[in-house]
């Protein structure tokens, strides 16, 4: 009785056994069977139309076609120094109030701060004396000039008179120069609570207050700079330009670049200046960019990728869309196919970029197939046959 119910066991253990194993080698065979949708061989990918479809592959053919040329160059945003003015009191003096602060908004003639001095008394004195006695030897050149035509002078007094006339009008006119360059406007001069200690510092163009030093009590001095203005609604650009592509750019060339403070925006400029001379140590030449920039968006000091349009016109080349192209083991590869379901993975040269598209040197020859889209799809699975391919 044991005999029998230790044999009906073993059966039954050989039954569930062969039953499990039935269920790994068709849980197997299904596994492999999925798999061979997707095979992938050393450089080589094939994925079958459906599956294309499903993953976003989709195949083009190789041509020619307009690609413009642009060399690609690092620049930095700095102030356009046309725009920039350095302003210091042309007369010594202590000052007594400062009407701005750092980073002001400020007009063209508009007052920054006001200096008392005595020597600028000392020049409008000198001014109004040279005036009194301009108008007196005019009106005396006046009534000889009438006593003349009336023969009751002679005419060598009115000839002593305009000469007197000249000297007096030439000093008159040197004091209200002197003036004008200490800074007191026409206009001033007409004021009846002019002070004649007292200079108004003016800010010479519209723009932003960058730098102050203007402490009131403190003795300005006129070669130092109490403020510098800037003019931001203009900047350059400012880039280096290696030595082999200086002949591809010219004074006037257009040029777009971008900003990591605003990204995904292109901003436009053109080429304003070109250096003579190369930087020994680089071998690049200096270049800039004039750009406007409405609302300061753009600061200085801050770095620009810039794209230099070559002034020769765009030339017929094989070129790709760059996410065609894909890194496989350091070097460019293209996915090409002959039956729109095999692909290779071709090594690559490339050449310029621009406008999202590669230029294609080698590698790729005019009415291959290659991928277009999905390429890093057959790059996953090309590494993904080469780790199965490596496991033991």
């Amino acid at each position: 009785m044991n005999r029998y119910a230790i044999i009906a066991g073993v059966l039954l253990s050989v039954a569930l056994g062969g039953g499990l194993l039935y269920r790994s080698i068709s849980s197997r065979g299904l596994e492999k069977k999925g798999l061979q949708e997707v095979q992938a061989k050393p450089g080589k990918v094939t994925m079958p139309i459906k599956m294309q479809a499903e993953n976003g592959v989709a195949v083009a053919t190789a041509k020619k076609q307009p690609l413009r040329m642009v060399i690609n160059v690092t620049g930095k945003v700095a102030v356009n120094a046309d725009g920039m003015a350095h302003v210091s009191p042309h007369i010594q003096g202590k000052i007594s109030a400062v009407k701005v602060s750092l980073g002001d908004s400020v007009s063209g003639g508009q007052p920054l701060a006001v200096i008392e001095s005595a020597e600028l008394g000392d020049a409008l004195s000198r001014y109004l004396q040279s005036k009194s006695k301009f108008a007196l030897a005019q009106s005396s050149m006046e009534r000889i000039k009438s006593l003349v035509e009336k023969k009751i002078a002679a005419r060598k007094e009115l000839l002593q008179a305009e000469s007197e006339l000249t000297i007096v009008r030439s000093e008159f006119q040197a004091n209200k120069e002197r003036l004008a360059l200490y800074g007191v406007s026409p206009s001033d001069l007409t004021k009846v609570n002019f002070k004649t200690t007292h200079l108004v510092v003016r800010s010479p163009i519209n723009g932003i207050i960058t730098e102050k030093h203007a402490v009131v009590g403190e003795l300005s001095d006129p070669s130092k700079s109490l403020f510098t203005v800037v003019d931001l609604s203009s900047v350059w650009v400012l880039v280096d330009i290696n030595e082999k592509d200086i002949s591809k750019v010219v004074k006037g060339q257009a040029a777009v670049f971008t900003v990591a403070a605003l990204p995904g925006k292109e901003l436009e400029g053109r080429i304003t200046y070109i250096a003579d001379m190369v930087d020994e140590a680089t071998h690049t030449v200096k270049a800039r960019l004039t750009v406007a920039n409405p609302g300061r968006i753009l600061k200085p000091e801050m770095f620009a990728t810039v794209q230099l349009v070559e002034s020769s016109q765009a030339v017929s080349v094989i070129a790709v869309a760059e996410e065609a192209l894909q890194d496989v083991d350091g070097k460019k590869v293209l996915f090409v196919t002959k039956n729109s379901i095999d692909f290779s993975a071709h090594p690559v040269s490339v050449g310029r970029i621009t406008d999202g598209l590669v230029e294609i040197t080698s590698g790729l020859i005019e009415g291959e197939r290659y991928a277009v889209k999905g390429s890093f799809i057959l790059k996953s699975e090309l590494k993904k046959g080469e780790l199965e391919g490596d496991a033991p």
